[in-house]
């Protein structure tokens, strides 16, 4: 395993431990902003293991479209609940 496949399995790792936090604080506060913040840390978790399964895994198979489109719908999940939530 080379430094860039770790690094690509630690991104998914951190990605994936920040939506667990924001989810288990999420259960306690119910605030929407911490359910969108976690529903975008998953799904840039999922987002960086398809990075490592399109660079490492599948080098044959083109998966930039699917791993750009997971990382687009995260951003906007998280612009969703960041605009939703600001005064008005």
């Amino acid at each position: 395993m080379t430094i860039a496949e770790a690094i690509y399995l630690l991104c998914a790792a951190t990605s994936l431990l920040a939506a667990g936090m924001l989810l288990r604080h999420y259960t306690r506060r119910r605030t929407r902003l911490l359910l969108w913040s976690s529903l975008s840390f998953s799904g840039l978790a999922l987002n960086n293991v398809l990075v490592y399964f399109d660079l490492v895994l599948f080098t044959g198979v083109d998966l930039s479209l699917i791993r750009s489109a997971a990382g687009a719908l995260a951003m906007v999940a998280l612009l969703y609940g960041l605009i939703s939530e600001s005064p008005a």
